[in-house]
């Protein structure tokens, strides 16, 4: 095998091969050239072990789907307020958080005798069914034109098998023709969450393609080759097949995933994969225009760039799992799950793309094969001249427009989740559409006001009257519907006191008829309202709650988000009114606010961190202490402009309330991240140039070698982020759209701009305290000498 290190002996004459210019190959870099022989030696086994482990893999281990959580207020910690209140409510869901409701009514006639026998018989199938724990009775609407019905889950129901048990239960009352003219559907959040999976996975299939496509495209352009986009693709798109399972064993030992894991793995693996491969792919193909062999040019551009790629993956991978300091449960599992997919792919570009380079060969890179003495520079070398011939103009112009959208953090107000709404047409969306039309507002998404009492309301109603009274005249609140007034109908508590002294505890009257029979001197009005109780009256009668309309509007709003502490005030002085032991507040505003404060919170504490992380490894990549520091603040400034940009499209422009509060957090993750990778691969060819040429001149020609790669990797994977916009909901939207923004601002004008200026207005102080800072910065004539450096460090 020809020394990686020196020119092959065969090949056009040195004056028509452009020359190599570089250091000399270090430990790490020999390491990497080791590798890379090995690869390109085992070429064929390497393919068959990838294509075997993309097979079995999924086989073998649980799918990332299966482990999937769907609810944000399954990720917060213990001691939430809305996870208190929550714990509160626990006997009003039995013993199992997983619930649905069936609605069954008519549009424009009340409910028949016929209607409820029918219901009746459903009621009883949906008892037996061996996913179901309890069934109970919710009772009628006020206009008698609809009734809804409780379903409870056992415990073994998960979030990958429900849509079966959602099939085969909709086939209950599906199987056979209900009377004419009456409706059954299942509705609420679990319904809502199992329509929209089926929705999710259509759109994750179509985000894969879609990134798929979009890069394969941008890749024949780049490349104008017809099988380089493929070979450049290949470990990327393994590498999502094997990642995904890997994750779900990680899910089923402990981490937490979510669906947005499952969403972003394809993207980041996709377009970080086809990064690190465009990294070797490019310098392979200068290589080859120099007139090596393509096992030549692999081993020597892995042992050149393998560095640059592991540690611009270590940077990803580092700062992903340093969000396992986070308490929001989310970023927790959405961290290292995403760090063994980066994980995977990295050890596909160092070993699978390197063996598929060795087989194809100059054949990649067809019908525009690389040229001996051919200089793939584009415009990026006259960018670069410009570039070091005006370091200060340009530093202070891309500041200016930098800080000019960072500005716009001033306006940065958190929204909420937005409303999620059931995919139009599926069944929980005409769900919804029932009991919207049929049962207050606040019954439909509620804010749930839960309180424990000291004694029974069995024994003393009085505490019910009071937390009516106290709710209903608290500012936050528009309307109440509690034990008093159960789905609108009105109950005294005498009334309450002497239903429940002749019948029993309202849950008694359960599924399968019990409680519908006629009851003598009790109008069926009366014991309609009476069963609906089991929503607001624990069977020991100590815990009540009620469900409240907001004044700040839909739940799911930004207003009202932001009016949760005035609410929780509220509910404070109601509980102190009516003397209750405790007392909580859930739902969905309450569930996005705290979510909201503690996202906040796990940004600041986790800054630090990412930034010490990827400050040490580009120290110790670069063997400086000086520039780490402006490539940190530089991804910084790129993420604080990003935002801003976000805030003026989405807020500004948009009109949106706010941004979703996720999105700083995953920006700054991420950006700072993926941003370092353009820094690495940059700064790592200005410092191997700096060995052989002048500062101005190894700026110039390190730009103009890498502007290509660091345009086409920034296009890959702006363009896989924003795929997210066309087919993922709003929160995706605005994450897809604010990541793709920042990776463009930093392709077009950091990496290839802003720090090229730096390190020339810098100077030698940029290799600071390394050998290379205390070279002479001499000038160089390489049509008399020849490259400097190859032979001496």
């Amino acid at each position: 095998m020809t020394d990686p290190s020196h020119p092959p002996a065969s090949g056009p004459p040195d004056d028509a091969r452009p020359a190599r210019t570089g250091a000399p190959l270090g430990a790490i870099d020999r390491a990497f050239a080791g590798l890379a022989r090995a690869t390109v030696a085992l070429r064929w086994p390497l393919i068959a072990l990838w294509l075997v482990l993309a097979v079995a893999v999924p086989q073998l281990l649980p799918s990332l789907s299966s482990q999937i959580r769907s609810q944000n207020a399954d990720f917060l910690p213990s001691g939430t307020p809305s996870l208190h209140g929550a714990q509160l409510a626990a006997p009003f869901q039995s013993r199992t958080a997983l619930s649905t409701v069936l609605v069954a009514g008519r549009a424009s006639s009340p409910l028949t005798a016929a209607d409820d026998a029918r219901l009746t018989r459903v009621e009883s199938t949906l008892a037996r069914d061996r996913a179901v724990l309890d069934v109970r009775d919710q009772g009628i609407s006020r206009d008698g034109r609809a009734r809804r019905v409780l379903i409870e889950f056992r415990s073994g129901l998960r979030f990958d098998n429900a849509e079966k048990t959602f099939t085969r239960l909709r086939g209950v009352w599906g199987s056979s023709a209900t009377p004419g003219g009456l409706r059954m559907h299942l509705a609420g959040r679990l319904a809502q969450s199992v329509d929209k999976r089926t929705q999710d996975a259509h759109n994750r299939s179509l985000t894969s393609q879609l990134s798929i496509l979009f890069i394969l495209t941008l890749l024949l352009v780049v490349f104008r080759a017809a099988l380089a986009p493929f070979i450049t693709l290949i470990p990327a798109g393994l590498s999502v097949l094997i990642a995904g399972p890997l994750i779900g064993a990680a899910a089923e030992a402990g981490v937490e995933v979510s669906g947005l894991t499952q969403i972003l793995l394809t993207v980041i693996v996709l377009g970080a994969g086809t990064d690190y491969g465009l990294f070797l792919i490019y310098r392979v193909r200068e290589e080859m225009a120099r007139g090596s062999d393509a096992r030549t040019a692999t081993t020597f551009a892995l042992s050149r760039v393998g560095e640059t790629i592991t540690f611009s993956a270590a940077c990803v991978i580092f700062a992903l799992l340093s969000v396992v300091l986070a308490d929001f449960g989310l970023y927790r599992g959405l961290g290292p799950g995403l760090a063994i997919g980066i994980a995977v792919v990295l050890l596909a570009g160092l070993t699978l793309l390197p063996a598929l380079l060795a087989v194809f060969g100059r054949a990649a890179f067809w019908p525009s094969r690389p040229r001996p003495g051919h200089q793939y520079r584009g415009a990026w070398g006259g960018v670069a001249a410009r570039v070091v011939g005006r370091p200060r103009g340009t530093l202070l112009i891309g500041l200016a427009v930098f800080v000019g959208l960072a500005l716009a953090l001033l306006a940065y107000k958190p929204a909420g989740f937005g409303a999620e709404n059931a995919p139009t047409g599926s069944d929980s969306a005409q769900g919804d559409q029932l009991l919207k039309a049929h049962f207050p507002l606040a019954a439909r998404n509620p804010t749930n006001v839960i309180f424990r009492l000291r004694t029974p309301v069995w024994a003393d109603p009085a505490p019910l009257a009071a937390m009516q009274r106290g709710l209903q005249g608290s500012v936050p609140f528009t309307s109440v519907v509690g034990p008093l007034n159960p789905n609108g109908v009105a109950l005294t508590p005498a009334q309450l006191i002497a239903l429940h002294d002749r019948l029993g505890a309202p849950q008694a009257l359960g599924a399968g008829g019990r409680g519908r029979r006629p009851v003598a001197g009790v109008t069926a009005r009366l014991l309609a309202a009476y069963r609906a109780e089991s929503q607001f009256i624990s069977a020991d009668g100590r815990t009540v709650q009620a469900y409240v309309t907001l004044r700040a509007g839909d739940p799911a709003s930004t207003e009202a988000l932001h009016a949760v502490p005035e609410q929780r005030q509220a509910v404070d002085a109601v509980a102190a009114s009516i003397g209750a032991s405790d007392h909580g507040e859930t739902g969905e505003a309450p569930v996005a606010y705290d979510v909201s404060q503690i996202s906040t919170r796990d940004l600041r504490r986790i800054v630090p961190v990412v930034l010490a992380i990827i400050a040490l490894l580009l120290a110790v990549l670069l063997r400086s202490l000086v520039a780490p520091l402006y490539l940190i603040v530089s991804v910084g400034l790129s993420y604080l402009a990003a935002l801003g940009l976000a805030i003026v499209v989405f807020i500004g422009l948009g009109g949106d309330a706010g941004l979703n509060f996720v999105l700083p957090f995953f920006m700054f993750v991420f950006l700072m991240a993926l941003g370092s990778d353009y820094n690495i691969l940059v700064m790592t060819r200005i410092r191997e140039e700096a060995h052989s040429w002048p500062l101005p001149e190894a700026v110039r020609r390190a730009i103009a070698a890498t502007g290509g790669t660091v345009t086409s990797a920034g296009l890959v994977l702006a363009g896989t982020f924003a795929v997210l916009t066309a087919t993922g909901d709003s929160q995706a939207q605005e994450i897809g759209l604010g990541l793709a923004a920042g990776i463009l601002l930093d392709t077009f004008l950091v990496r290839t701009l802003l720090i090229p200026s730096a390190v020339v207005i810098i100077g030698r102080w940029n290799w600071w305290p390394s050998q290379l800072a205390r070279r002479p910065d001499r000038s160089h004539n390489p049509g008399r000498d020849g490259p400097p450096g190859l032979d001496s460090p």
